[in-house]
């Protein structure tokens, strides 16, 4: 099984067992932007009070999920981590957090074409957020890769008054208008 096809799987499971979720990661900045390969996928799950035994179950063996959730460091956010034991591919299912970006990025979200499918997305916009808060957090050089293929695909299409708001508030904007800048003078 190709690991676009795990996602497909998880993306089913998820949607037959009624967890609202959307596809973040290097997948939502692959679909927005240009694509590079990966070792996991990143999903946002909004869980409530069900139990996630029922996904985990109906996706084993294929993935193995430990059931303990665990604090991931750069988002500060909890996850339950699965991992394909053939290839060592994994799946990260993130909880939504208290953040106010995180719920507004989560309540934006929609269902867009995906591969050969559809999946919930965030918006082109959150994905450059996001992608924005991570580096800042954890200086990760793929991060800013991301921010930089999502503007130059994305070109004339953002919502700029809303990304200017959230990065006004992420402490982010001066990042985000000299990347938009490097971006608008390469057109």
């Amino acid at each position: 099984m190709t690991s676009n096809e795990i996602v497909f799987r998880v993306i089913e499971e998820l949607e037959r067992h009624g967890v609202p979720y959307m596809l973040v990661g290097s997948y939502s900045s692959n679909a927005f932007g240009i694509a590079r390969s990966t070792q996991d996928a990143d999903f946002v799950i909004e869980a409530g009070d069900r139990s996630l035994a029922p996904v985990f179950q109906a996706l084993s063996p294929i993935i193995k999920f430990d059931p303990q959730m665990q604090l991931e460091s750069v988002t500060m956010t909890l996850r339950f981590i699965g991992q394909v034991p053939v290839t060592g591919f994994k799946i990260e299912l993130f909880l939504t957090s208290n953040d106010p970006h995180d719920q507004e990025r989560f309540r934006r979200r929609k269902r867009y074409p995906f591969l050969t499918g559809h999946a919930f997305l965030p918006s082109p916009e959150d994905v450059l957020l996001q992608k924005m808060r991570w580096y800042v957090r954890a200086k990760r050089a793929k991060d800013l890769d991301d921010v930089q293929n999502v503007l130059a695909v994305q070109a004339g299409k953002l919502d700029l008054p809303y990304i200017r708001q959230w990065a006004d508030r992420h402490g982010t904007r001066e990042l985000f208008e000299r990347l938009l800048t490097a971006v608008q003078g390469l057109q």
